[in-house]
């Protein structure tokens, strides 16, 4: 099998030839920049540059070299994007490693060393500490009550650090003067990598619901919004579907018949339980899941794809139900998230993509050798079947040690023989 094939086999819950891997297929199935560098010098790549292309998490795109030698099946079509050292120059990361940003991204360096983003009207977007390893939200557009009109409600979303700190290829809307050009460039860099690759492709593109709620109102507010204010979380989703309708539209025209996975985030979970009751979940957010999932199926030829973080065990049923493919992270370390019962229960289904090692406790502090047993495990758990495609519990994090990472895409190796 060709690494699409393979994947997508997977997905379609049949065994393929072997173990299907992702590493940097999209921004949550990633690893950080700072690890990424320690990764590199581990392995005596000295050639390339750590390029950070998600500047929020600060979670770089994994060079072709890296992907080959570990193996890895699935691309993030945002490396078709900024492809040219100039669209990148070098900064020094809070563990003293040198990378790139993008050359759009200018954040002001503060005497502390941290670092501030503002955006065109000035406004305190983002920050990131001195040290920090990412930026954190400043600025809430609703935090203090829903607007009375929507009129300014693309303006208040683009103050958003998620979307005006946006990664590839949503930083290049604002290089073409219509619309219809962004998308048609788009389609062309899809073709042209589809054609000199074998691997599955996978474009990200959100469509967040309870997660904008958040980002607009701030997490406590809308968390309380769900039980005392409905009416409003209604009316704001059904404004944010218009816009999500409108993307899924271009984007399943433009490259529908060549990417193979569209990717969705909503995270649902907390460590211990859902952020909101299965009631909540059906009656608020399920019916623009449901249609959000029913346009890209009845549209293009691409599986759907759900980040949703944390215990959300309750809830799959529900998002099998909405039509999503697959799942990630598969967050095994939370509540009621045991992997064997997960994959007894719903693995005919849905495609775990992810729960291959617990990124918390394992990874980053555990042996080499306990690093490799656990993800042997987890393997031996998921993958019968097919429906799963190997990958961490969320990125890669700064602390994770280079021979760790590397003893993991060894039980990847030996589960291939």
């Amino acid at each position: 099998m060709t690494s699409r094939e393979r994947v997508m086999a997977s997905v379609a819950h049949k065994e393929p030839d072997y173990l299907p891997m992702d590493l940097g297929s999209n921004v949550s199935t990633g690893i950080s920049g700072m690890a990424y560098g320690n990764l590199k010098k581990y392995l005596g790549m000295t050639e390339g540059h750590t390029r950070i292309y998600d500047v929020v998490q600060q979670v770089a795109l994994p060079e072709d070299q890296v992907l080959d030698l570990i193996g890895a099946d699935v691309l993030d079509i945002a490396r078709t994007y900024n492809t040219k050292d100039e669209d990148w120059y070098d900064v020094t990361l809070s563990n003293g490693n040198t990378a790139q940003w993008p050359s759009w991204f200018k954040p002001e360096k503060l005497p502390d060393g941290s670092y501030n983003v503002y955006d065109i009207e000035k406004t305190l977007i983002a920050r990131m500490p001195n040290k920090g390893m990412c930026f954190d939200q400043m600025y809430f557009p609703y935090k203090e009550d829903y607007p009375d009109s929507y009129e300014d409600l693309d303006r208040q979303m683009g103050k958003v650090l998620w979307s005006a700190m946006a990664h590839s290829p949503w930083d290049h809307q604002r290089d073409f003067a219509t619309e219809d050009e962004f998308y048609s460039d788009m389609r062309r860099r899809c073709l042209e990598l589809r054609n000199s690759t074998d691997k599955a492709l996978m474009i990200t593109c959100g469509c967040n619901l309870f997660e904008w709620g958040t980002f607009l109102r701030r997490m406590e507010n809308f968390l309380m919004d769900t039980y005392a204010d409905p009416e409003n979380v209604i009316a704001l989703n059904e404004q944010l579907m218009e816009r999500h309708l409108h993307m899924l539209e271009k984007v399943c025209d433009a490259v529908g018949d060549v990417v193979d996975i569209l990717r969705f985030g909503d995270d649902l979970g907390m460590d211990t339980g859902m952020f909101m009751s299965l009631e909540k979940y059906r009656t608020l957010f399920k019916p623009f899941h449901t249609k959000l999932n029913a346009y890209v199926h009845e549209h293009s030829g691409m599986k759907t794809f759900l980040h949703s973080c944390g215990s959300i065990y309750p809830v799959i049923p529900e998002l099998i139900e909405a039509g999503y493919d697959i799942l990630n992270p598969v967050q095994t370390s939370a509540r009621d998230m045991d992997p064997a019962r997960l994959k007894k229960e719903y693995g005919r289904d849905i495609t775990f993509w992810g729960g291959g090692c617990n990124t918390r406790r394992i990874l980053n502090l555990g042996s080499p050798q306990e690093v490799y047993d656990y993800s042997s495990r987890m393997i031996d758990i998921f993958y019968k079947d097919g429906g799963f495609i190997f990958n961490t519990e969320h990125n890669i994090l700064p602390d994770v040690p280079p021979e760790n990472i590397m003893a993991m895409y060894k039980a990847v190796e030996n589960a291939r023989k």
